[in-house]
């Protein structure tokens, strides 16, 4: 089993797109796992048809039992995250504020205030239209431990892979540096890269580029929209090149992308010259993972 994943130094390079272009190619090669869980939208291009839904549950929440609260406001005073208020008769525990320390409950003098179990989000098995399985998640509005969530969409698309017998996993990476991003790679065997030429992308590529190096693992790239600005793509050629990082394509902005888009369909789906493409780039990401 090898593990593909595809990340962006910054958003609005077009990686999630191109996951699911070569998602399109790979047809039942591949199981979709998309790690971007702060932000998914694979689900927008796959069209996954969930049949199992688990809830995440991952760090602690304070949560205050009124009977046995008796308005000392010890907690309110020493709660460095101003989560806790106090009306009259009433303690409020804010859950978006509660960083889930604990410290609340070793100063209540009562045991008034409890750590419980905190749900962060949701986790969905699926099929896509494409027929292949897929596993993506969805954080929960202001909850942490995205790394956690990343984390197990990841165990699971494996799981799913030893099941079916499937020799690849294909993981949409969420954009930067953070802790998902981070998450994504454990366990990967190669990272496909997606940028453009501009300044921002460039600069947000080399940070990415330093953190994967800390993993040791091998990295390829896409250059999408190229000709944006052929000075720039010169200069991230020479960039690539020096890092002994494999140009695998370069893309043309063309504006039956975006159409692809709105039709909520791939570009690979919609565009012969586009299928070939990918088909070619899929067919070089195989060939490096299995020499």
């Amino acid at each position: 089993m090898h593990e593909i994943v595809v990340l962006s130094g910054k958003g609005g390079t077009g990686k999630t797109s191109v996951s699911a272009a070569i998602a399109t190619v790979a047809s039942q090669e591949v199981v979709i796992a998309d790690c971007d869980v702060d932000a998914a939208n694979m689900h927008l291009l796959l069209h996954p048809e969930n049949f199992k839904e688990q809830v995440f549950m991952s760090g602690k929440l304070a949560v205050v039992e009124d009977d046995l609260c008796i308005q000392c406001g010890k907690c309110v005073d020493i709660c460095r995250f101003d989560a806790i208020s106090q009306k009259p008769n009433t303690l409020n525990i804010n859950s978006f504020d509660c960083e889930g320390c604990g410290y609340c409950t070793r100063i209540c003098p009562t045991g008034a205030i409890k750590m419980k179990d905190r749900r962060s989000g949701l986790l969905f098995h699926a099929v896509t239209r494409l027929k292949q399985p897929m596993v993506h998640a969805r954080l929960d509005a202001g909850a942490d431990n995205s790394g956690k969530l990343v984390a197990k969409v990841k165990e699971d698309a494996r799981m799913l892979a030893q099941n079916h017998q499937i020799p690849f996993i294909l993981v949409d990476g969420a954009p930067g540096i953070g802790c998902p991003v981070a998450s994504s790679l454990a366990g990967a065997n190669i990272v496909l890269l997606v940028t453009e030429p501009t300044k921002s992308a460039i600069h947000d590529l080399k940070r990415l580029v330093v953190l994967i190096k800390r993993s040791r693992l091998k990295m390829m790239c896409l250059i999408n929209k190229y000709d944006l600005d052929p000075e720039l793509t010169m200069q991230l050629e020479d960039y690539l090149e020096k890092e002994q990082i494999l140009i695998v394509g370069k893309l043309a902005f063309n504006h039956a992308v975006p159409r692809a888009m709105a039709a909520a369909k791939t570009i690979a789906e919609v565009s012969e010259a586009y299928r070939v493409r990918f088909e070619n780039i899929w067919d070089k990401l195989k060939g490096v993972l299995t020499s």
